[in-house]
């Protein structure tokens, strides 16, 4: 085989270089092709119904960073926001829990790109009661026996939701543990519904997401907070002490009814889907969850006592 002379060599090398400068993009090429991006384009969330507040406020302050961006929260009970992404109808879903194996299989058979998450803060679930009802302290033994309809006052439990909301999965997955829950358990539209129904109803317990009523400084919270009365539930490690679900309870674990706020995103490239989720992770959007009286999980705050006005 004849070797190539230096000038044909030297022309080679000419065509492939001007092959290769021509057919690469700039960065600001290749993300102006993008669909969106973190600082433009439009976006549909899901997101659990219980934590809307907390959400609200993330979306507010990213959409003044990026003004150019559109995130649409579409909140709901945290079983459809699952089926949103099982559907491809949303990339990113704000929920307590994540994919099943056999559901993260299915998304990577039909739409070939499997699901990521995170952690972004620990939550509780309040326990709220009538201000006119005289209980308003109890063990772990005492929701389990309410849940289950057979504790000695007959409260009836009311929830925001159906069956298909995370509080509800909560109360039958960490409460009830395979004991059925109560055929007389209510289901308000919302957690707002929530508090307005034991507002209104003696003889009657109510379930939803701290971020409703748990942030003092909120003036939306503090009106909640005159008219129902925030429950204490006992300490996890201290028997016959017990505690409400302030962030310094929520951080140790002394409040018993804590679960993980997670993101769980589908994205085949850095879109706006990324960024909403590294900006709910990143030092920012952990403060917004501290502010709000959740426990930020990416960020280590310190945690201080803070006392519930009732």
């Amino acid at each position: 085989m004849r070797k190539l002379t230096y000038l044909e060599t030297f022309a080679v090398t000419i065509i492939l270089s001007a092959f290769l400068f021509t057919g690469c993009k700039s960065f600001r090429e290749q993300q102006d092709e993008l669909p969106d991006t973190k600082d433009r384009g439009t976006i549909r969330v899901s997101a659990d119904e219980s934590f809307k507040p907390i959400i609200d406020e993330h979306v507010m302050v990213y959409h003044s960073q990026h003004p150019k961006t559109r995130i649409l929260v579409d909140y709901k009970a945290e079983a459809d926001c699952l089926k949103d992404m099982l559907n491809d109808s949303v990339r990113l879903l704000i929920v307590t829990r994540t994919f099943t194996q056999d559901e993260s299989d299915a998304i990577v058979d039909s739409l070939k790109k499997g699901p990521k998450g995170m952690t972004l803060a620990y939550d509780a679930i309040t326990v709220l009661v009538n201000p006119k009802d005289e209980d308003s302290l109890f063990t772990m033994a005492d929701i389990k026996a309410i849940l289950a309809g057979r504790f000695n006052k007959n409260l009836i439990p009311v929830f925001d939701g159906g069956k298909a909301t995370s509080t509800v999965r909560f109360a039958i997955d960490s409460v009830l543990r395979g004991e059925p829950l109560t055929k007389n358990a209510m289901a308000a539209k919302s957690s707002l519904g929530v508090i307005d129904y034991v507002a209104t109803h003696t003889g009657v317990i109510g379930f939803i997401g701290v971020s409703w009523i748990g942030n003092p400084e909120d003036t939306a919270s503090l009106r909640y907070l005159k008219e129902v009365r925030v429950a204490s539930l006992e300490h996890t490690r201290k028997p016959g002490v017990f505690v409400k679900a302030s962030q310094l309870n929520i951080g140790y674990r002394w409040y018993p009814m804590v679960r993980d706020l997670n993101y769980i995103l589908k994205e085949n490239y850095k879109g706006l889907g990324t960024g909403f989720a590294d900006f709910m992770s990143g030092e920012l959007g952990q403060l917004i969850f501290k502010r709000a009286y959740l426990v930020p999980a990416q960020k280590d705050f310190t945690l201080r006592p803070v006392r519930l006005k009732e």
